[in-house]
């Protein structure tokens, strides 16, 4: 297993596994599979020293990404950032998405940020998990904001202190 910095060649894996996503209503609020195409200007606002896209890969093979986006979008949120985690289905409960976790808390700050937050569906009781035993704790809980399949949902917000966090 190896973790580096995406290339622009990894972006369609990249979409493949978000797309995977999608159907199971689980982990993003997008409805309809996306194109390589939509996510250029995504994956271009991306850079391994201020918000990075991060590949994980098992054999050769991209089964996962981890991304850095900005919070909010204004300069006094600049040390806090949004993280994504998707594994690709065949890669799942393997351990990926702890291992780019850990690599997000013990790099974070050295990014620039003191704050990592993440935006989960109540009903992806993996993800809550997985940052839950990291530390993450509620920090916010938006009730009935999403509406999947004509079933409204609930949005967590997970935050953490990475400048007082210990991996």
């Amino acid at each position: 297993m190896t973790i580096r910095h995406a290339l622009e060649t990894d972006l369609p894996m990249i979409v493949a596994i978000y797309n995977a996503a999608i159907p199971s209503r689980m982990a993003t609020a997008d409805l309809e599979p996306v194109s390589v195409e939509s996510r250029l200007a995504w994956f271009g606002g991306r850079s391994p020293s201020h918000r990075p896209l991060w590949v994980v890969e098992v054999e050769g093979v991209v089964a996962g990404w981890l991304s850095f986006q900005s919070f909010y979008g204004r300069p006094a949120y600049s040390t806090t950032a949004e993280i994504s985690i998707y594994i690709a289905p065949a890669f799942q409960r393997c351990g990926l998405g702890r291992q780019l976790l850990t690599q997000a808390i013990t790099q974070g700050h050295s990014l620039g940020f003191k704050t990592l937050v993440g935006f989960i569906f109540a009903h992806n009781q993996p993800s809550l998990k997985l940052f839950e035993s990291f530390g993450f704790q509620t920090w916010g809980h938006l009730p009935q904001v999403a509406e999947l399949d004509g079933v409204e949902r609930d949005l967590v917000i997970m935050g953490l202190r990475i400048s007082e966090s210990v991996v």
